[in-house]
């Protein structure tokens, strides 16, 4: 999964780093903080408009990892950034993907190791351009599951 992409915005204080091939849409972000993020606007994201703990705690929740931060004086990282503790998590998300939280080594079907932290998406609705990880799909095909 090509994971390149990246885009930065900042305020005052801190810069959300979204990496859009990440994303699987469960739109955590938009659902907690409608005046930060509007996926119609350009640009999507307006920092400005929360305090940086209000973005912290959103960038926390954002179950693929997509979202990051980074303090812009360096004090502070994303829990996003980190690997999670030794224990792993699996969530069955309601019409969309399984979430494993944690540490993984997946080996996919030519051998290649892909090493994932934090949270990775897998599939479940069968329609994903980026099998085995989830990329959204499931919103547009109505997946119930």
């Amino acid at each position: 999964m090509s994971q390149g992409k990246t885009k930065q915005y900042s305020n005052e204080s801190l810069t959300v780093i979204w990496k859009p091939d990440l994303c699987i849409h469960a739109a955590e972000c938009v659902k907690r903080l409608p005046e930060v993020y509007d996926p119609k606007a350009r640009p999507w994201i307006t920092p400005e408009n929360a305090s940086a703990a209000a973005l912290k705690e959103q960038i926390n929740a954002c179950p693929s990892g997509a979202l990051t931060y980074k303090m812009n004086d360096g004090s502070d990282a994303s829990k996003n950034n980190s690997p999670m503790e030794e224990s792993t998590k699996v969530q069955v998300v309601v019409d969309g993907p399984i979430l494993v939280h944690g540490s993984l080594e997946i080996e996919n079907s030519n051998g290649e190791k892909v090493h994932k932290t934090r949270v990775t998406a897998f599939c479940r609705c069968g329609a994903s351009g980026d099998k085995p990880y989830c990329d959204g799909t499931h919103n547009k095909i109505d997946f119930k599951g």
